[in-house]
């Protein structure tokens, strides 16, 4: 089995110095993840059975992308995607960065729409696809990583159906009220192209949470668990928090060149009590917010003047965006403004630089500092605060960490603030600069326990071990799909057949779910099926339906079909009148209907549907977190009042019931048979209404289930098209 691991950037980057190509490592937190997982593989496996799929970081000319790629491939186990530089302007600066970084980091103001950078990503993600077509095999195992290439997962699918296929989002995922805010055709490309995938993952619970809601409220999707069934496929949405290389950071101190630079940076410090801030340029980062809390902690607490330094250190970002152009200025502003205002000879209260380190450098920075300042206003986990606490071999130092930032939920003992509050990060910088060593070590031990427990090498098998499950599981379902040696059979069967009877179900079957019944008028074609089958020699076409028989009767006023209305209460063969099945009475409705009827004031969008047996409530338009909770509670209120009539309360799709107990679909398809000895039997229905029906049918017929649901049908077909198709194909015999 082999990996293959597709990311905006590879791990290599390739430069141009004297007209000539050359390759260095890329930096960033995915890329040290994946690849401290990637060598622990290798070294495991003994062999390199892995490819790197990605951008390799500038643009090559055409007559020198063979030799970068073959160099790539030979060396760094690496696949080139090669995207012209205006494209990629488009694209990453464009969509990516803003688009979707702004709108998924809840930054709605600093928000592009415009239509050519979502052009362009598309065309991108499409570019991707067609490097990966070149490299694919059947056993590979696909792991896409980020906001980037959301919409690779459904181009991987439908070209390579039965590929494994896992994709890790790396960013927060927001609600679902900021999320809908992309357009229409936006926002339902990027969800149903990420559940090309069999495992989506993320960093926290609560962004999958986010992710579920959308699709259902989007999509109309619902979920069991975090498990969704999607043409024909099981679908996980999994929490995944990211580790780090724990081992890595925390004998760091072991290493001669660190032990020294460490000694170096103390003596520089002379004797004063250091405030470590590591971040990207980026808005989302609150470095402006932590500068006015450091500026209010000078402020209110004189007494830390010239024995406290901010160790402010700003790694360049995206530095063609405005808005990142726009924030360095105002922080080199800021800085000069504090240092101004509180510095002295000998001592500023920020040492600021704005440049990359090596490893070597920033864990020694790390090791050093008597506090981690580590508070963004949004981020999807934050690797900075697990590499600060995982370097304090000696357990000393304190982390003050964002209640927004997704290490949080596993760092809980580190000092939390809420970034957007300055009196706030103000008090936690005196509260930890005053902090004793004892309850450092105990807070430090837990988290460091925990992060070592929790490595990215854990975090990389867990994801894949998961995608294997999910793999494993979807074989495990009970689906017996409709294939074409079904279709074939059943073709032949049907041609041979002396007496045949086709029994189907309407709403959801012959014609999908609508919001509103009054708007499931069948179209002229699907009426034109019907006649057509009902006139085939010896065919008994029968309509099962929860309806009321004066919507049958105006939908299907055709001589040669039967119908059957409110689920088996009333009958009407063809040509004839309506027969009633049992006779009962209807002094319960008035009852019921008050109770309804304050179900319905309470949850917008729900309504009452009424028939002469049965009543319903429906809810598919509400807003289903509400509505859900309360057809739970009107059920229950239901049942203890018809606990001693003869009615039963069943909850089916988006609806709540009430009906006659003793008949059925399934008590009125026994009417038919009763009639007629069939040698063929059709019967399909998509809801829980129609399992009394195939309940009822001997073992010999052809039972349908629309929908990817257990069900006591022979077989599953994915939606109401696949039926049509089915029931055209036996006027062709």
């Amino acid at each position: 089995m082999r990996l293959i691991l597709v990311s905006n950037r590879l791990p290599i980057s390739t430069t141009k110095e004297n007209n000539k190509l050359c390759f260095q490592s890329s930096v960033g937190g995915l890329v040290t993840g994946l690849s401290d997982y990637i060598n622990q593989k290798v070294k495991a496996e003994g062999k390199k059975n892995y490819l790197w799929v990605g951008w390799p970081g500038s643009t090559i000319e055409e007559n020198k992308q063979k030799k970068a790629k073959e160099v790539l491939l030979k060396n760094f186990q690496s696949v080139p995607v090669f995207i012209p530089e205006s494209q990629m302007d488009k694209f990453y600066y464009g969509f990516c960065n803003r688009t979707i970084w702004p709108l998924f980091h809840y930054y709605p103001m600093l928000t592009s729409f415009e239509e050519k950078y979502w052009k362009s990503y598309q065309q991108i993600n499409e570019v991707f696809m067609n490097t990966l077509e070149e490299i694919i095999k059947p056993d590979d195992v696909i792991w896409i990583h980020d906001y980037h290439l959301m919409l690779l997962p459904q181009l991987i699918r439908k070209k390579f159906p039965t590929v494994k296929i896992g994709f890790f989002l790396h960013i927060p995922f927001p609600v679902y009220e900021v999320f809908r805010l992309l357009p229409k055709d936006w926002r339902e490309k990027i969800l149903n192209d990420l559940l090309g995938a069999d495992l989506v993952g993320f960093h926290t619970y609560e962004y999958t949470q986010y992710f579920l809601h959308c699709v259902q409220r989007l999509l109309g999707y619902e979920h069991d668990m975090g498990s969704l069934i999607i043409n024909n496929r099981l679908v996980k949405i999994d929490t995944f928090p990211m580790g780090i290389n724990f081992e890595k950071f925390n004998n760091a101190i072991q290493n001669q060149e660190i032990a020294s630079e460490v000694e170096t940076l103390k003596k520089s410090l002379n004797g004063m009590k250091s405030i470590l801030s590591i971040d990207r340029l980026d808005y989302t980062k609150g470095i402006l917010h932590r500068l006015r809390g450091y500026e209010k902690f000078l402020e209110e607490h004189p007494e830390w003047h010239e024995k406290v330094v901010f160790l402010l250190i700003i790694v360049p970002s995206r530095t063609g965006i405005d808005h990142y152009l726009q924030i360095k200025k105002q922080v080199d502003e800021f800085v000069g403004k504090i240092n101004g205002k509180f510095g002295k000879i000998g001592w500023n209260p920020i040492s600021y630089q704005y440049k990359s380190f090596d490893f070597q450098k920033l864990v020694s920075f790390y090791i050093i500092a008597d506090v981690g300042l580590v508070t963004p206003l949004r981020d999807g986990m934050n690797l900075v605060a697990k590499e600060f606490v995982a370097s304090k071999a000696d357990k000393k130092g304190v982390l003050i960490l964002s209640e927004m930032a997704g290490a949080i939920k596993e760092l809980c003992e580190a000092v939390a603030v809420n970034p957007n509050n300055i009196t706030e990060i103000a008090n936690s910088l005196h509260y930890s600069l005053s902090m004793d060593e004892e309850e450092q070590k105990n807070r430090n031990e837990i988290m460091q326990k925990r992060l070592s427990n929790c490595n990215v090498i854990y975090w990389a098998e867990d994801f894949l071990q998961r995608l294997q499950q999910v793999h494993d599981e979807k074989n495990k379902l009970k689906f017996n799909f409709f294939t074409s040696n079904d279709k074939i059979k059943l073709q032949t069967d049907f041609k041979t057949a002396k007496n045949k009877l086709v029994m189907l179900d309407y709403d959801g079957t012959l014609s999908p779910l609508v919001k509103h019944p009054s708007l499931a008028k069948p179209s002229t074609d699907t009426l034109t099926l019907l006649k057509e089958l009902s006139l085939l020699e010896t065919m008994d076409l029968v309509i099962t339906s929860g309806r009321d028989k004066a919507t049958l009767n105006k939908w299907f006023s055709l001589p040669k079909i039967n119908l059957i209305a409110e689920h088996g209460i009333w009958i009407k063969y063809a040509g004839k009148e309506w027969e009633i099945q049992k006779e009962t009475t209807n002094d319960w409705r008035p009852q019921i209907i008050n109770i309804l009827q304050t179900y319905t004031n309470r949850v917008p969008g729900s309504f009452i549907e009424e028939k002469e047996y049965s009543l319903c409530w429906h809810y598919r338009n509400c807003y289903q977190e509400v509505a859900k909770i309360k057809s739970k509670e009107l059920a229950d209120d239901l049942i203890s009042f018809v606990a001693n009539k003869d009615l039963q309360v069943v909850q089916g799709s988006k609806i709540v019931e009430i009906r006659n107990t003793s008949v059925n679909k399934g008590t009125a398809a026994l009417s038919f048979l009763s009639k007629k000895d069939y040698d063929f039997i059709l019967a399909a229905g998509d809801d829980y209404t129609d399992e009394d029906l195939f309940a009822a049918l001997p073992q010999t017929c052809y039972s349908i289930k629309v929908g990817m649901s257990q069900s006591k049908a022979k077989f599953n077909i994915d939606n109401c098209g696949s039926l049509i198709e089915i029931l055209k194909s036996l006027l062709l015999l």
